[in-house]
């Protein structure tokens, strides 16, 4: 009797919250990290090709999973993220202090936020404060932010949502467009100060209408597309948030579909837009910078999810129309807009990603990105290479020990992936790369061991051998032999790093961390013939590539450390 009351309880709350969709963001990886779980554990059904995922959904899933027989640790840590999500469920969290209550409304405190709930508005104000203090050889560093979030359901099918965070370095940057590394890319406005340093704010937010198979909104945020679990090949994520029209259609339980057309920074001058000051200087503006994309992902069987998509680059005084349609091949567009007079073509992708959940336990996944494609290329008799990148993955979880899970993966891209003759069509805002950190000619190793002894304390140790080789620019005149050179060839720069992590969630949004990694990054001279599009051989050494792509206060042989606490993820 009991489990009957518990599914239609659960059932009827289901209905209660179709028709809404607040992003989560990609940073609380702890619920993005519990979903899979539950669906390498066949607990949950779950396509993980795209994020964010809507609060709506994680809620919907977190529902679906508490019918289901889960582990201690995993039934306290869905209780946990209900109680996070409870808005989502149309009522306010437990363990909360009563502000106001009536018929018609209602108000709580749950540290460290703010919720409010009537027949037509829930609403919830979280604050973002927080410090990460980080500390090897070369010195320390101190980060600091503070802001707020805001969330708002109104009515049955309208949500707005928006963030402000003011972030704060005192000490070395880390994070630089031609760094390869993982570190969340930003706009800083740098320190005079001698010890360096720099802040920048992060501003994210949107307005979205939803019905219970879709949902279409207006959103500056981060996107990810392509399964991993240590940096994505097709969208990482990695580079600012930027605005974007979104369109996500789940019209069958087998088909799913993304788009979005996004405004992206190019970072380029466009020489003939500018303004005229008042000492009559010019001010330059930027190139324009747009693209469009959509994915979408079949399911054939139960946890088996297939995903083949597109996109393109494009940069015109406009947008171009034509971009706006969700089902399009932009590629064939392009040719259609472009091919009457000759003139060259705008920068387009394609993407594949197939995810699998069919033996309990196991994950398997891997994602493709195709920048440009010859067929012939890939006779054994032909030197060029496509230029593309894949991945390969494998996560075991909860077998025959549970809490415990093992990570590998694999990714490889080829020379010139990701790059384009015209700067402004790469494959890049506000020059971070949008596809994996370590960019074309580069492979990665990563494995990683988890464990979840209780809810909330999360311990990792893993082991990244990455390495890059040479660095060529994409010269068009030379982009044959430069595609024909072996890939990787000379390794000019290495990164092994193990690195251990702890983390637990004292409460909601509000989390206690320490990392410790021990890395060795190194620059290595190239030493094969130099070739047209290579830097000249004078600077082809081991210091010059250390120094372009890691900051000096992670080179060489270091222990680094970071300890920090945060309201808000």
């Amino acid at each position: 009797m009991k489990q009957g009351i518990l599914v239609l309880l659960t059932l009827f709350s289901s209905l209660l919250i179709s028709a809404q969709d607040i992003p989560q963001h990609i940073s609380y990886s702890r619920i993005y990290d519990l979903l899979d779980e539950l669906a390498t554990d066949k607990i949950i059904e779950l396509n993980s090709v795209a994020k964010p995922y809507s609060r709506i959904f994680i809620a919907e899933k977190l529902l679906e999973a508490k019918k289901k027989s889960l582990n201690n640790r995993q039934a306290k840590e869905v209780d946990f993220f209900l109680n996070e999500f409870a808005l989502e469920q149309d009522k306010l969290p437990d363990s909360h202090l009563n502000i106001w209550k009536n018929e018609l409304s209602s108000a709580a405190f749950i540290q460290p936020a703010f919720h409010y709930r009537d027949t037509i508005l829930r609403a919830r104000i979280t604050p973002l404060l927080g410090m990460h203090i980080t500390k090897n050889a070369n010195g320390n560093i101190i980060k600091r932010w503070y802001g707020a979030e805001f969330q708002a359901m109104m009515g049955k099918h309208l949500s707005v949502f928006g963030s402000l965070r003011d972030i704060s370095f005192e000490g070395p940057l880390l994070a630089r467009p031609a760094y390869l590394n993982d570190y969340q890319g930003c706009e800083y406005k740098e320190s005079t100060a001698a010890a360096g340093g720099g802040d920048f704010s992060d501003s994210r937010g949107g307005i979205k209408y939803a019905w219970n198979w879709g949902s279409v909104g207006l959103v500056k945020d981060n996107v990810v597309w392509g399964d991993n679990y240590h940096g994505s090949n097709i969208l990482s994520g990695r580079a600012p948030s930027f605005p974007m029209l979104t369109l996500h259609l789940k019209p069958a339980k087998w088909l799913e579909m993304q788009y979005f057309h996004g405004w992206l920074v190019s970072n380029q001058i466009d020489s003939t837009r500018y303004y005229i000051d008042n000492v009559n200087k010019k001010q330059y503006r930027m190139a324009n910078k747009f693209m469009a994309a959509n994915m979408f992902t079949f399911t054939p069987v139960r946890h088996l999810n297939i995903s083949v998509g597109n996109s393109i680059i494009y940069a015109e005084p406009n947008v171009q129309a034509a971009y706006f349609i969700p089902i399009a091949f932009y590629k064939s567009l392009d040719h259609t807009l472009t091919k009457g007079l000759a003139i060259e073509n705008q920068n387009s992708q394609v993407f594949f990603n197939v995810s699998s959940h069919n033996i309990k336990h196991l994950h398997l996944y891997s994602s493709v990105y195709v920048d440009e494609v010859n067929f012939a290329r890939f006779k054994p008799s032909n030197p060029q290479n496509n230029p593309y990148s894949i991945k390969v993955g494998a996560n075991v979880n909860n077998f025959l020990i549970n809490n415990i899970s093992l990570v590998g993966e694999f990714t490889r891209s080829n020379i010139s992936n990701y790059k384009h003759s015209i700067p402004v069509l790469t494959w890049a805002s506000n020059g971070y790369n949008m596809g994996h950190y370590l960019g074309d000619n580069s492979q990665e190793m990563y494995f990683a061991l988890r464990y979840k002894p209780f809810r909330g304390l999360d311990f990792g140790v893993s082991y990244t051998d990455a390495k890059h080789g040479n660095e060529y620019s994409y010269n068009r005149a030379n982009i044959l032999e430069i595609i024909s050179q072996p890939v990787l060839g000379d390794i000019i720069w290495t990164n092994k790093t193990l690195g251990f992590n702890a983390q637990y969630e004292v409460f909601s949004n509000a989390y206690a961390l320490v990392n410790v990694a021990y890395s060795n990054i190194q620059g290595h001279d190239a030493t094969s013939s130099r070739i047209e599009g290579e830097a000249k051989a004078a600077d082809r050494t081991a210091e010059k590539y250390l120094n372009l792509f890691t900051p000096a206060y992670l080179q060489g042989k270091n222990t680094t450390i970071t300890v920090g606490f945060g309201f808000g993820f």
